[in-house]
């Protein structure tokens, strides 16, 4: 099995970054979207400006409600994201939603700051910019919509050329960063565990979503 250090991450936009995600954008782009770069005093302060031109400040913060749904996968990261907010005169309130209720909530758009997990059955442009950026999609819950830049999902899809697909992937994924269509906290890593005496399942290196084939699968007594 490969293993990580409990609780690692990686920062990136909307495709998955890399090692394992083969879409996601190459750092010396990712480093040059706002709030992205390395420094860290720096991107808050930035952002404290951007509070304080509308208004808000240390005497006058902003009160949010931040919902998600009611399980750890869910609740950690909002708690991360009200964490952060502090800093730049933002108060978060955390809500906290059953599972029944949750994506009901999010379908509706019934909710001031959402905390969601995104994900998808394979590593492909299509099955994320259709899916969760295309205007009038179901699972687009921000409501984002740029009949511009859906072109470009049309554009990609239809690429042959792997590396000219990747750069307009690239394109599309820093256009949304910069839109803050969703913006994202962190990509989890995760791992898949193995018995020895299990052979001939073949699992996919970065998704637990599909790619299990059973029909060779035995159990060694």
């Amino acid at each position: 099995m490969t293993s990580w250090p409990k609780g690692s991450a990686d920062i990136g936009g909307a495709m998955q970054p890399g090692p394992a995600g083969l879409w996601g954008l190459p750092p010396e782009i990712m480093m040059t979207l706002p709030g992205y770069g390395p420094d860290v005093v720096a991107n808050r302060e930035e952002a404290r400006k951007l509070m304080e031109k509308h208004g808000y400040g240390p005497n006058h913060r902003l009160p949010v409600q931040v919902a998600t749904r009611n399980i750890a996968q869910y609740r950690d990261p909002a708690v991360i994201l009200i964490d952060q907010m502090k800093q730049i005169y933002i108060d978060g309130e955390l809500d906290t939603v059953e599972t029944a209720n949750w994506f009901p909530k999010i379908a509706r758009k019934d909710f001031m700051l959402g905390a969601n997990l995104s994900g998808s059955g394979v590593d492909d442009p299509d099955a994320y910019f259709f899916e969760h950026y295309a205007c009038g999609s179901e699972r687009n819950y921000t409501n984002y919509c740029n009949p511009e830049l859906e072109k470009m999902y049309e554009q990609q899809s239809m690429e042959r050329d792997q590396d000219k697909r990747k750069k307009l992937v690239w394109e599309v994924d820093r256009r949304l960063q910069e839109d803050a269509a969703r913006p994202m906290i962190y990509n989890y890593r995760l791992a898949t565990c193995r018995y020895p005496r299990v052979h001939g399942i073949t699992v996919m290196v970065n998704s637990l979503f599909n790619g299990w084939r059973f029909e060779d699968a035995w159990l060694e007594h």
